[in-house]
């Protein structure tokens, strides 16, 4: 009974070894977060800040 048991534990243990198959592991690519610079919050405001001067100059001049 004792041999039993031990063949039954033994191939238990022996079946869950060859359990994968062959194939490569996938390696996923790493994240990669990129930080922007630090600007001031109000730099994308100029732009149309001075069009709209430019129009007021030029209605102002007519």
């Amino acid at each position: 009974m004792k041999k039993l048991v031990l063949a039954a534990a033994l191939s238990a243990a022996a079946s869950t070894a060859f359990a994968g198959n062959l194939s490569e592991p996938v390696m996923e690519a790493p994240v990669v977060v990129e930080e922007t610079a630090a600007s001031s919050s109000a730099a994308g405001v100029w732009v149309p800040l001075v069009l709209l001067a430019i129009v007021a100059a030029v209605i102002a001049a007519d």
